[in-house]
């Protein structure tokens, strides 16, 4: 058995596709797929017209990742990714729903709430201090909060 296809450019282009899709698996960043898919291409077009220039190579590689990154933009367009927490990046909405205690008593309307080792602005009835109430809403970071 004979190796001379690993001689060809083609089998340049389809090391550099694994290595790009390895890539893609160690640094998930879903563009290097991308990529690997256009040098996957590459590599299928040198072995299908041989000789490629090196230029042309290039060329095609190019026009190839510029097709798969347009259709992978589309693709992610029309069928995103569902997320699995809508607030990772968001502390304030987090709060809505938790039960704590009025470190402050709300006196015409105006207290502050214990929320794990910090404590935030509320709004609110007229409670005493230490009255455990839950936060229902968060706006311009002073909680909302009603008796429990």
């Amino acid at each position: 058995m004979t190796l001379d296809w690993l001689s060809e450019p083609g089998a340049a282009w389809l090391a550099a596709a694994l290595l790009l899709g390895l890539a893609e698996l160690a640094v998930p960043g879903v563009f290097l797929v991308f990529l690997a898919l256009a040098a996957a291409a590459t590599a299928a077009i040198s072995y299908a017209i041989a000789p490629l220039p090196l230029a042309a190579q290039l060329v095609c590689f190019a026009l190839w990742s510029a097709v798969a990154v347009v259709v992978g933009r589309r693709w992610y367009r029309d069928y995103p990714v569902a997320g699995g927490d809508s607030h990772l990046n968001d502390r304030a909405a987090r709060l809505v729903g938790e039960v704590t205690r009025l470190e402050r008593a709300i006196v015409d309307g105006r207290g502050r709430v214990a929320v794990g080792d910090g404590s935030w602005p509320a709004r609110g009835p007229d409670l005493p201090a230490g009255a455990r109430v839950r936060i229902v809403a968060v706006r311009d970071g002073v909680v909302s909060v009603e008796a429990v």
